[in-house]
């Protein structure tokens, strides 16, 4: 396989190489059997660049401490300037071990305990823990679900504001997949100035905006450089979540020192010879591959929705704009949240994200991850029918 002709439909068996995803189905789900569609991870193999990379970079036998080459922020700077329209500096580049530490880093470095952090759920889990565990208040505004599918409260937000010090926003967002516009994004950020809010944003899946649609970084739509705080990494992209490196963008001095300080106390490296070699590899040579993967995940999704609107009665899906992730509204089953869990693992043989793990408005849902060959999808598909059928 090279970069230029991925084949996306051909399995690849994981049991037996420590997947979270495959052999930790027997923790997660209590039976080894089910067929996981849960955590974001997809089940392709990664740009043939990045395993040709890691190989070379194998090849030598000492794998000592790690610097970041100039090579690793040319690579992202082009990828970011030619794919987002967004020109960074290295100076705002602060390398984490993943953009989970990231959060956590930011919120520490930002607030002080007790203060509140503002998170928008239904939303990726880790945000609430990042706030709780370090002290901090969790304020939620949680997304307006109307027939066109998610958007922000912004009445609601300006309430917040007043009472918050930081903004962790999921742009492309997870679970739900919107990617947000620059007139929703842009009324984000004026509440954020009236009331001195900073926002932090994940942008871990920014790359992955289905055909049409298109990514916006925040911080190309301010001014004040103190205003937006970016995470991202090449690790959703490019399905190398395991190799743990990613970039925070900080156009403040002070907030990058501040940030400096934290992750010093950390005594934690970000770096390994093995996730410097991918996430250059990525950014330098990923381009064919990703410009390949979006149609398959799109025709991935348009397989699923149609299924799921003339095939699974009770069951309804938002229809993405981003990410590999769907979000099923299940709520027409009828089901408690133990017993919707409990069908999809016992009866349908599935694997899913419960939705309540996603916090307020994830009742009653489950998130499927659609990165996988479209045989899979249309398996679990199956599975699912015959189980509603059966019911």
């Amino acid at each position: 396989m090279n970069d230029q002709a991925p084949d996306f439909d051909q399995p690849i068996d994981r049991d037996g190489t420590a997947s979270l995803k495959w052999d930790g189905r027997a923790g997660q789900f209590g039976d080894p059997g089910v067929l996981p569609l849960w955590v974001a991870d997809m089940d392709f193999p990664a740009p043939a660049a990045v395993t040709q990379a890691l190989a070379e970079r194998a090849a030598h036998p000492v794998y000592g401490y790690t610097l970041f080459p100039d090579a690793l922020f040319t690579a992202m700077a082009d990828w970011m300037r030619e794919r987002h329209g967004w020109v960074i500096e290295r100076d705002w580049v602060l390398m984490a071990p993943g953009v989970v530490p990231s959060l956590s880093a930011t919120v520490l470095a930002l607030t002080q305990p007790g203060e509140g952090v503002i998170i928008q759920p239904p939303v990726y889990a880790p945000f609430f823990s990042v706030i709780r565990a370090n002290g901090r208040r969790v304020v939620e505004n949680p997304l307006r679900c109307e027939a066109g599918g998610y958007t922000f409260d912004l009445e609601h937000l300006e309430r917040c504001a007043a009472d918050a010090r930081l903004l962790i926003l999921c742009s492309p967002h997870n679970p739900v997949g919107r990617v947000w516009s620059g007139e929703e994004l842009g009324a984000v950020l004026a509440i954020a100035r009236r009331h001195r809010l900073v926002v932090l944003s994940d942008e871990i899946h920014h790359d992955l905006c289905f055909p049409g649609e298109v990514h916006r970084p925040l911080a190309c739509l301010t001014d004040d450089p103190a205003a937006v705080i970016t995470a991202l990494a090449p690790s959703k992209t490019f399905n190398i979540p395991g190799l743990g490196l990613s970039a925070i963008i900080c156009l403040d001095q002070e907030q990058r020192r501040a940030l400096r300080h934290v992750f010093d106390s950390f005594h934690v490296s970000a770096s390994n010879p093995f996730s410097v070699a991918a996430f250059t590899a990525a950014y330098c040579a990923g381009g064919p591959w990703l410009d390949a993967l979006m149609p398959y995940l799109a025709a991935n999704r348009d397989l699923a929705l149609d299924f799921i609107a003339c095939r699974l009665p009770g069951i309804t899906a938002v229809r993405p704009q981003g990410t590999y992730l769907l979000w099923l509204d299940c709520r027409g089953l009828g089901l408690s949240d133990a017993a919707l869990r409990a069908f999809f693992i016992e009866r349908a043989g599935l694997g899913l994200s419960p939705g309540t793990i996603f916090g307020t408005g994830g009742s009653g849902h489950m998130r499927l991850n659609m990165g996988a060959p479209r045989m899979v999808i249309q398996r679990a598909l199956g599975q699912l029918a015959a189980a509603l059928g059966a019911v």
